[in-house]
């Protein structure tokens, strides 16, 4: 069983709403918080996060989900070294991703993790062994 997984955005958003798969991503941060599983995300998913609960129930709701995942035991990846830049443009160049889930994706890769989501743009780089996915 795989033991480092990147979250997207998606992952994030269906989580905080409740989706059919928020047991899968609450059992992951419980094992994050004992240790058993390291998880990460990339501050540009945070802000989609933010954005798109901003947009769609505003600001107080988008706050509230910004510190409930600041509080995640999650590993942020704030920076965008050459390597993960680099790599999420190849992503994007080569696959009809955004160019959000491509730093999600380059992530996943760099840090030879699974990558947790539903998007189904992704099914691509799943098919041509890019990365691992985790479908939720």
């Amino acid at each position: 069983m795989p033991n480092r997984y990147v979250l997207d955005s998606y992952a994030l958003i269906g989580y905080l709403e409740n989706e059919h798969f928020a047991g899968r991503i609450e059992q992951l941060l419980k094992q994050a918080k004992k240790g058993e599983v390291s998880l990460y995300l990339h501050a540009l998913h945070l802000g989609e996060v933010y954005y798109i609960t901003l947009r769609e129930q505003g600001s107080n709701l988008a706050d509230l989900a910004y510190s409930r995942i600041k509080a995640f035991p999650l590993t942020f990846i704030d920076q965008i070294d050459e390597e993960l830049l680099l790599t999420a443009a190849s992503l994007k160049a080569n696959f009809p991703i955004s160019y959000a889930d491509s730093f999600a994706a380059a992530l996943a890769k760099i840090k030879n993790c699974v990558l947790l989501s539903g998007d189904p743009e992704l099914i691509m780089l799943e098919n041509e062994k890019v990365i691992v996915i985790e479908w939720l």
